[in-house]
């Protein structure tokens, strides 16, 4: 269920709206009532809904950070479907605080007629945001109420762990979706893995897919979404057709030769070592892991999917 939020300050234009009604004030009052977990911020929890990453300040920058690097991976590019310039509306899914920004400025360049709604738990985003956007706060496992075959393109990214069913997911997003429009999603796989074996069982970085896949059955989630081909099986299944995939190889750190992948695994490292408590404290409770567990020559792996639906008959 989507609910629009109100503004944030009454002299500032806001992602948010700003003619929230009675009811929805409540609502914005509520959503800001963070969790405390060992003095990191977590959102207001929607029902039975939970998600594992802190939303304070300190994890939002490394979410910045990230996507940059993510982007980055994919050649300095927002998307991979291949969108037509005429589209009217973009979905973005789980914006955190800085897609909404991104695909709003450069698709106002690229596709200026375009209405780019973002969507989230936590009301993170920045106030000051192209005239072509807003936030909406909405559980994107619950039924979606934006109206069937109204989005020409839909993005998802990053969701990993706190999708309880992808097929539903999928399901929905193929709903909302125009015919012949797409959907894309991007997700990453929590296994660190090395080409030369310093990547080792016993190590932090070795460790850490078991810690969150573990994690994950906790919270009735998974974390294997690209190990497992999550994305494609359930595109398949919602009905969307010409699925295509893109591997990507991401290195942590510093030491590849090739200076556009070594620029990638920089800021990798650097997302960790901004706030690698916020990934892991809900899980774990921050467990004896710290930056200094980190071994330099790991990778992880990305896969980003995209398939687009039918044209009507």
């Amino acid at each position: 269920m989507a609910v629009q939020e109100g503004t944030i300050d009454d002299d500032a234009d806001s992602a948010l709206g700003s003619d929230a009604a009675s009811s929805t004030a409540s609502v914005t009052s509520s959503i800001r009532e963070y969790r405390t977990i060992h003095g990191r911020t977590y959102h207001s929890k929607f029902g039975d809904t939970d998600y594992w990453a802190s939303n304070d300040e300190r994890q939002t920058e490394a979410m910045d950070i990230n996507h940059h690097a993510l982007t980055l991976s994919i050649g300095d590019k927002l998307h991979l479907a291949p969108l037509k310039k005429d589209i009217k509306r973009a979905l973005d899914v789980g914006t955190g605080t800085v897609l909404l920004i991104e695909i709003g400025s450069d698709f106002a360049d690229e596709f200026p007629d375009t209405e780019v709604v973002g969507t989230d738990l936590s009301p993170i985003q920045p106030s000051w945001v192209p005239p072509n956007l807003k936030f909406e706060i909405d559980d994107c496992t619950k039924n979606w109420t934006f109206p069937r075959d109204s989005f020409d393109y839909i993005h998802i990214r990053w969701l990993v762990g706190s999708i309880p069913d992808w097929n539903e997911l999928f399901k929905q997003a193929y709903k909302c979706c125009k015919p012949g429009g797409y959907l894309e999603s991007y997700e990453g796989s929590a296994t660190m893995e090395s080409d030369d074996g310093t990547v080792l069982k016993t190590s932090a970085m070795g460790q850490w897919a078991s810690f969150f896949v573990e994690g994950g059955k906790k919270l009735g989630q998974t974390f294997l979404v690209v190990d497992e081909g999550i994305q494609r099986k359930a595109m398949e299944a919602a009905g969307f057709v010409d699925i295509q995939e893109r591997n990507i190889k991401t290195p942590v750190g510093g030491w590849p030769d090739d200076p556009k992948m070594r620029e990638i695994g920089q800021y990798a490292q650097l997302v960790l070592e901004e706030d690698s408590e916020g990934y892991v404290l809900f899980l774990a409770n921050a467990q004896g892991w710290s930056k200094e567990e980190v071994i330099h020559h790991g990778y992880y792996r990305q896969k980003v999917v995209w398939g687009r639906k039918p044209d009507s008959s």
